[in-house]
């Protein structure tokens, strides 16, 4: 059967299956479709990259502002600033509807974390200006170079957990409410 045409791949990867004969004699596969394109398939954490960086994003305007002295913790402005954009992330997920809401918020809050530290180390020296900071204990009188690379060393890492931890405590939250929304 030298003459046979090879057979085209099916969608599962074997030979497709054959029809009996084309009008010349020889058999015909079946036509197979075409695999998906893999933009269509959803994201592993559930939400395109653009729109987790931009969730994240809506928790940076606080930090500028505290961290230029702008806005007051004990303010109505900063206790909108802290929750709408949390708020948002959460009804995003809902939106959505997303299979894993808690890792997606997760991977929000990561982000955030990451906008955290690097928003921290941009607008360090404005924060602590005319603050010396100096460690206490075993390092005190330390080098100031090396104690403030400690200090920005546990800044950022503090940044880091904070920012896992709001995304945690959303995707909780998220979570919960998704549950409750698909019972109804």
């Amino acid at each position: 059967m030298s003459g046979d045409p090879a057979p085209y791949p099916s969608a599962a990867g074997g030979p497709a299956p054959y029809r009996l004969a084309s009008a010349a004699g020889g058999p015909v596969p079946y036509p197979t479709r075409p695999a998906a394109p893999a933009a269509s398939k959803p994201p592993a954490i559930g939400l395109p990259l653009l729109a987790v960086l931009g969730l994240a994003l809506l928790a940076v305007p606080r930090v500028i502002l505290h961290d230029l002295h702008l806005v007051n913790e004990e303010t109505f402005v900063n206790l909108l600033l802290v929750f709408v954009p949390l708020i948002v992330w959460i009804a995003v997920v809902l939106r959505a509807r997303v299979k894993r809401p808690f890792t997606t918020l997760l991977a929000v809050g990561g982000v955030y974390g990451v906008f955290l530290a690097v928003t921290h180390q941009l607008l360090w020296n404005i924060n602590f200006e005319g603050t010396p900071l100096e460690l206490s204990g075993n390092l005190a009188g330390t080098d100031s170079f090396l104690q403030e690379l400690v200090f920005r060393a546990s800044v950022g890492v503090s940044s880091l957990v904070t920012g896992l931890v709001v995304g945690a405590v959303a995707g909780l939250v998220a979570l919960g409410l998704s549950k409750l929304t698909r019972r109804s």
